[in-house]
C-alpha cells in the first residue's frame, strides 16, 4: 500500500540528526511523498535542500504562515513572489489564519491570504491553508474569493460537519492528521458523516503526532496510524484508505519536473 503526506515540515531543524532515517522509515511503511509547506523566507533554503536531497519525494510548496505574518510580511511576500517566478512549486502554502497564537497581526493575516490566492488563481495552483481557531473566518475569505481555479486543501481539519461541507462545497479537500486519533480531537463525529473522495492524510510533522507518540516529534512514517484510523471511523478497510487519498493527493497538487 502506498501513502502521500501532504503536509510535513520535514527540512525542519528537529530532523537535523536523522532526517535520512526518517524517510527511509516513511518508505518502508509506504509514504511514497512528502510534501513540505513553507513557512517563511528563512524555511526556504532548507526546504529546498531537503527537495534536493530526497528528488521526488520530498516536494516543496511556497507560502507565508500566518504566525509568520509580522510587520515585514510585504518584504517577505515579495521573495516568495519572485521565487514563484522563477520555478514551479506543488502549491501555494502554507498560508492562512491563526488566532489560536496571537491576534496582533490578524488584519495583515487576512492581507497576506488574500494576496497569496491571488498567487494560486494565476498559476492555477492549489493552495493549502491553516486555519487554526479561524476557520470560518477561512472559509468566509475563501467564498469570497472562489473562482473555478481556486482549490486545495484545509490542513489539519478539526471542525464541525457543517464547516466540513461548506469546505466540500468550495472544492477543497480536507487534510486529516494525528489529531483523528485523540479522544477528544472531534473528528470521530465528523469522519463517519463524509465521504473518503474528500481526504487527504497528512501528519504536519513534527507537531501533532497520533496516539500513541501523542507529545512527542511527529513524523511521516506514522501516516499508517493516520490512515488506520480515518479508515476505521468511515468503515474503510486500509486499502481502500490508501487507494482514494492516494488519488485525492495526486489529483489536487500541481506537478512539474524538479
Amino acid at each position: 500500500m502506498k501513502f502521500t503526506d501532504t503536509h510535513a515540515h520535514i527540512y525542519s531543524k528537529k530532523y537535523d540528526d536523522d532526517r535520512s532515517e526518517v524517510i527511509r522509515v516513511a518508505g518502508e511503511n509506504g509514504v511514497e511523498s512528502i510534501y513540505m509547506p513553507n513557512i517563511d523566507v528563512e524555511s526556504i533554503d532548507s526546504m529546498l535542500e531537503a527537495e534536493l536531497k530526497y528528488p521526488g519525494v520530498c516536494i516543496p510548496m511556497m507560502g507565508l504562515h500566518p504566525c509568520d505574518v509580522k510587520k515585514d510580511f510585504e518584504k517577505q511576500l515579495y521573495v516568495m513572489e519572485e521565487w514563484i517566478e522563477r520555478r514551479e512549486f506543488a502549491a501555494i502554502g502554507e498560508t492562512g489564519l491563526d488566532l489560536y497564537w496571537d491576534k496582533t497581526f490578524f488584519e495583515q493575516q487576512k492581507e497576506a491570504l488574500r494576496i497569496q490566492i491571488a498567487w494560486a488563481k494565476k498559476k492555477k495552483w492549489p493552495i493549502v491553508l491553516h486555519c487554526r481557531e479561524s476557520m470560518d473566518e477561512t472559509i468566509a475569505i475563501i467564498k469570497e474569493a472562489k473562482t473555478e481555479d481556486l482549490n486545495g486543501i484545509f490542513h489539519c481539519f478539526s471542525g464541525s460537519v457543517e464547516q466540513a461541507k461548506q469546505i466540500i462545497e468550495l472544492g477543497f479537500l480536507l487534510g486529516i492528521g494525528g489529531v483523528s486519533t485523540y479522544k477528544n480531537g472531534g473528528l470521530d463525529k465528523v469522519l463517519p458523516e463524509l465521504g473518503l473522495e474528500h481526504v487527504v492524510l497528512e501528519t504536519d510533522g513534527p507537531y501533532l503526532a497520533p496516539i500513541p507518540h501523542r507529545g512527542k516529534r511527529n513524523s511521516p512514517e506514522y501516516i499508517p496510524l493516520i490512515a488506520q484510523r480515518v479508515g476505521d471511523l468511515t468503515e474503510s478497510s486500509l486499502e481502500q484508505v490508501s487507494t482514494i487519498t492516494q488519488q485525492n493527493a495526486h489529483s489536487i497538487f500541481h506537478h512539474f519536473k524538479s
